[in-house]
């Protein structure tokens, strides 16, 4: 696959990631910006937000696409069942906010908001789900790659 040229176009990307669970976020986030500059593509074309929770995403994607003239938006966040029923709705309604935000304003917004069958704060699981987040974050950058090519 070609590379996207940035010598004609300087693409510009948001990152939008929720802190909750950050330090297993972050690992998707390290994992993208590891394979995108693998692909010859610098951070700098990068803005990063960090937002308290994952319901939060939606609001801010369309508020960055209005305001900036992303090629891409890229969602990041971790919404794990806390023996609750809560988790179904927050990650339904993260994933059809981030659709309707995509299909209204245009602008491709990856999904990198996953929501595990099962989830306890051991180290064991925490390190599973780093290991996971980095390997997602290194498809986001391939797709976000294939879009930007696309441009």
């Amino acid at each position: 696959m070609s590379q996207p040229s940035t010598q004609n176009k300087q693409y510009r990307i948001a990152f939008i990631q929720s802190s909750w669970h950050e330090a297993i976020v972050e690992q998707g986030k390290r994992g993208f910006l590891e394979k995108f500059n693998s692909l010859g593509l610098s951070s700098k074309l990068v803005d990063f937000y960090s937002l308290p929770g994952a319901l939060e995403i939606p609001l801010k994607c369309k508020q960055v696409c209005e305001a900036n003239n992303y090629d891409l938006v890229i969602a990041a966040g971790f919404v794990v069942d806390g023996g609750i029923y809560r988790h179904d709705f927050v990650a339904s309604a993260v994933l059809n906010g981030i659709m309707n935000v995509q299909l209204e304003l245009g602008t491709p917004i990856l999904s990198m908001v996953l929501t595990p069958h099962s989830f306890d704060d051991s180290e064991q699981r925490n390190k599973f789900f780093q290991d996971h987040f980095i390997i997602k974050g290194h498809e986001i950058a391939d797709a976000a790659h294939a879009i930007l090519s696309e441009n």
